[in-house]
């Protein structure tokens, strides 16, 4: 199913530079069914003494995610290698699909 993984990620002038963020679907048994990794980019727009003391920095990713079987799925969230959050969800079984019109056989 296609899903939108919205992320609001907090930064401080301590962060500006390159940072990688990966991305991992693991499946109710842990294998990886898949991952992405990119890089962001933390500019300064102002002077040091200028800086914000916290900046937002969104993400937003629009992924068509496989599943393979019921049960509890993960999504990792790392930045720099580092595993930061984690969000689940459940998938269940669902009751079958009758045709919209029509006898069924």
């Amino acid at each position: 199913p296609r899903a939108t993984l919205v992320l609001r990620l907090k930064g401080s002038g301590s962060d500006v530079g390159r940072h990688t963020v990966a991305l991992r679907w693991l499946n109710p048994t842990g294998t990886e069914l898949w991952s992405s990794l990119g890089e962001l980019d933390v500019g300064s727009a102002a002077p040091p003494q200028q800086m914000p003391s916290e900046m937002d920095l969104p993400l937003i990713a629009a992924i068509d995610l496989p599943l393979d079987e019921v049960g509890g799925y993960t999504m990792q969230i790392a930045l720099d290698d580092k595993v930061h959050a984690s969000v689940k969800l459940q998938v269940r079984m669902g009751a079958p699909v009758l045709p919209a019109s029509g006898m069924v056989s």
